[in-house]
């Protein structure tokens, strides 16, 4: 009986963690229909080996993905991608296990540590300091950071990892995250040199010159390249700025199509926002939309980005634009530095400007965050005084009652027996 208990609570306690791990604001709901048809796939016999019809597979993902089936289905979608690729993956050298990677000791802890309490700060799953959540993140990033030594750790994986914490176990998750960085081939952009990072803002120039001119030559105006604003959209697969409901959409794609999602997300919302930005024509301004307007996306709108990146199909482009960038490096190297000495220097200082009033800007969100905070201890402080005042009261009131019932007993009593006595002697 004790055992069934246990299980009973640890099975309740599991469905709390579930509830508490999937805390997000779905945008496109799953009807009942699409979920059986997941449901059917999931519970396929031998699944890992068979290979589902594709457009089915599109078709579900572009309906929607039931979020109570999502780790599940991010497995079934990373099996489906490697039976399908027809030239393997690079596999880390190192093949440690899991469990055997937690034993061991990472030289990336302090910069681990440091990123935790940053990492979705409202989420209930991630809030509480060294709590679950940031222990089983710590505990992931750390066995990835001895899995893969040459990248480590990087700022923007813990965002990575985050999510798929949110959706599954850590065991599943490590596995995930290594599909990801190896399979899909998100490791690239975090390795030392960054010049994948440097090659992906150059493609992402050239797909909004080719979609949209206007916003690319508005842009270029005030001398503002994809690496200003996008740079923690590649790192973090827009983890680190969007809406969580968003976020795991975006997931569902780079799942089944491959790291090209992260530039169709990337050209759907600066396309979609267009008209917005081209009012604003000064480059703080501007870069400041981009950073902080355009994540407030609301549920239409982020519904409406998914279905177009599900439409999209950039990859032959992008591969032209990885060929293109290095034969442009190549000719910068035979050729003689156009820019002089003083345009260079002016160009620096308008980036440094961007950067300085950017710095500003958080020295003030911090003074006023400080601000709240001290306003906020000394309303604690005295709610607790208040409190405490109160506390006196009712002990006062109670002893003050105690008194009142014993005077009451008092009088009460003889009058009680002298009218019990009266009454015996009349019947009697």
């Amino acid at each position: 009986m004790e055992k069934e208990n246990q299980k009973l609570l640890a099975s309740e306690s599991d469905l709390q963690n579930k509830r508490l791990k999937l805390d997000y604001e779905e945008i496109t709901p799953c009807l009942k229909e699409v979920t059986l048809v997941w449901e059917k796939m999931l519970g396929t016999p031998g699944r890992a080996k068979v290979k589902f019809d594709t457009e089915t597979i599109h078709a579900a993902v572009a309906q929607g993905v039931p979020r109570q089936h999502r780790g599940e289905i991010w497995k079934f979608l990373s099996e489906q991608y490697l039976l399908r690729q027809n030239v393997p993956s690079r596999t880390p050298a190192n093949d440690t296990p899991y469990k055997e990677l937690l034993k061991q000791l990472t030289s990336q802890q302090h910069a681990i540590l440091i990123d935790l309490g940053r990492t979705f700060p409202t989420h209930p799953y991630f809030q509480a300091q060294l709590g679950a959540g940031q222990l089983s993140l710590y505990n992931l990033l750390k066995a990835y950071s001895l899995l893969d030594p040459e990248v480590g750790y990087c700022q923007g994986l813990s965002f990575i990892a985050g999510v798929l914490l949110l959706h599954m176990g850590e065991e599943d998750a490590f596995n995930l995250l290594k599909f990801l960085m190896y399979d899909i081939g998100l490791r690239k952009q975090y390795r030392p040199d960054m010049i994948i990072l440097q090659i992906q803002m150059y493609q992402l120039s050239r797909l909004l010159h080719d979609y949209h001119r206007d916003l690319y030559s508005h842009l270029e105006q005030q001398e503002i390249g994809p690496s200003l604003y996008a740079t923690p959209w590649f790192l973090t697969a827009f983890a680190s700025h969007f809406p969580l409901g968003f976020v795991a959409r975006v997931f569902d794609m780079l799942f089944l199509q491959g790291s090209e999602v992260i530039f169709k997300v990337a050209l759907s919302l600066l396309g979609s926002h267009k008209p917005l930005i081209l009012q604003h024509d000064s480059l703080e301004s501007i870069v400041d939309f981009i950073k902080t307007t355009l994540p407030n996306l609301g549920l239409v709108q982020m519904e409406k980005t998914i279905n177009q990146v599900c439409e999209m199909d950039v990859c032959k482009q992008l591969q032209a634009y990885e060929v293109e960038y290095h034969v442009l490096q190549d000719e910068l190297l035979d050729t003689p530095p156009t820019l002089n000495q003083h345009q260079r220097a002016a160009q620096l200082e308008r980036t440094n400007q961007s950067l300085r009033q950017q710095n500003l800007d958080l020295l003030e969100e911090l003074q006023v965050s400080h601000a709240r905070v001290c306003s906020l201890e000394s309303r604690v402080e005295g709610l607790v005084q208040s409190e405490s005042q109160l506390r006196k009261q009712v002990t006062a009131l109670e002893e003050e009652k105690k008194q009142l019932l014993s005077t009451k007993r008092q009088k009460v009593g003889p009058k009680t027996r002298e009218q019990t006595n009266g009454n015996t002697a009349k019947w009697g």
